[in-house]
This record gives structure tokens, C-alpha cells and sequence, in this order.
């Protein structure tokens, strides 16, 4: 397992080299990602992109259910996008009860959360780990997540995009109970 890397760290800003080379190199990468996405915890993580753990390369691996399969999208490109957009998370699980707005969060931006809106289906071309180019369609909540983690091959992070579409974050913290509860971040 590597560590997450968080924000302010540069490499989650920078644009991710594209993959040329499909070897044991990539083989052990993608292990790495696959050993670090299933031991996180509070929150789990549906997505995690190399750059997360350190390394500048477009792959990014998507697991949006506990019994879904690992899969992995090298050099993903979206090629096209639905102009219906999501408000929030559709169809996400994981989320606590408190949380039921539908908020965005990142296993590089621990504690922070905002709503995104992004395309509600989309046209994806990637690569498998033979180098194997694939075309598919993706809609709900796999969609944000594909998005999402193609915004981090790209060096773009979800609280900019929240940002730009004039949205709030909030950050995870403790009433007077201790229970934990959302604050808005005022910026």
C-alpha cells in the first residue's frame, strides 16, 4: 500500500504523461493502486488516479461498489458528454445520512466536500493495462467517478471545479455531542 497524496502537493495539479510503455513497471503500478483503493477507510474510496500515489502517469482504477470489480482506464480521454448534468453524487452508497445532499469528496482532500455538477452520461476512450483501446458509454454514479478521476489524470481537482460552478465546501468537523456534522468553508 502507498500513502495518499493530498493537496497542496504540485503533482495533483500537473498534467499526467501519458502511458506508452504497457509492462511489468505499469503491471505493479496498477497493483499498488488496486492494494492502496482497497484499504482505505473513512471514507472508502471509489476511485483513486496514480497521481494520488505519487506517480505522474494517466491511470486511474474505479471501484464504485464494495463487491464491484477493480477496473482500470489508462490514458482515458472523455470524448463526448451528455449537456444533462448531475446535481451532486447520483446513486451514491457510501455516504452517511448527514451527507445525503449528494456531495463530492477526495481521498486527497480528506474532511472537504461539495456538490459537482457533471455530465450524467459520457463517451470514454481508454486503454486497458495490455495497451488494448476501448470505447465505452458510462452514465450515473460510475460517470462522476470516471470524471472525477480523469480531472486528477488532467492536474484538475473536484474543489476547483466546485469553485468555478460558483458552488460551497464544506469540511467535516464535531458538534457540541462530538457527532461529526458538515461546516461551509467561507472562502
Amino acid at each position: 500500500m502507498k500513502p495518499i497524496v493530498c493537496a497542496p502537493n504540485a503533482i495533483l495539479t500537473s498534467h499526467a504523461q501519458t502511458v506508452t510503455t504497457f509492462d511489468k513497471r505499469l503491471e505493479a503500478l496498477v497493483g499498488e493502486m488496486k492494494t492502496t483503493l482497497l484499504a482505505t477507510k473513512n471514507p472508502k474510496g471509489v476511485g483513486l488516479a496514480a497521481s494520488q500515489i505519487g506517480q505522474s502517469v494517466r491511470v486511474f482504477i474505479t471501484r464504485p461498489k464494495e463487491e464491484s470489480v477493480i477496473r482500470v482506464f489508462i490514458n482515458p480521454e472523455i470524448i463526448k458528454r451528455s449537456d444533462e448534468v448531475t446535481d451532486g453524487v447520483p446513486e451514491r452508497e457510501n455516504l452517511p445520512r448527514r451527507q445525503a445532499g449528494k456531495l463530492e469528496g477526495c481521498l486527497s482532500i480528506p474532511k472537504i466536500w461539495g456538490k459537482v455538477k457533471r455530465a450524467k452520461t459520457l463517451s470514454l476512450r481508454y486503454q486497458d493495462e495490455k495497451g488494448t483501446m476501448h470505447k465505452e458509454k458510462f452514465s450515473g454514479f460510475m460517470a462522476t467517478i470516471i470524471q472525477h478521476e480523469t480531472d486528477h489524470t488532467n492536474g484538475i481537482l473536484f474543489t476547483q471545479q466546485i469553485l468555478e460552478q460558483k458552488g460551497k465546501l464544506y469540511q467535516t468537523g464535531k458538534d457540541e455531542e462530538g457527532k461529526e456534522m458538515l461546516e461551509e468553508i467561507m472562502i
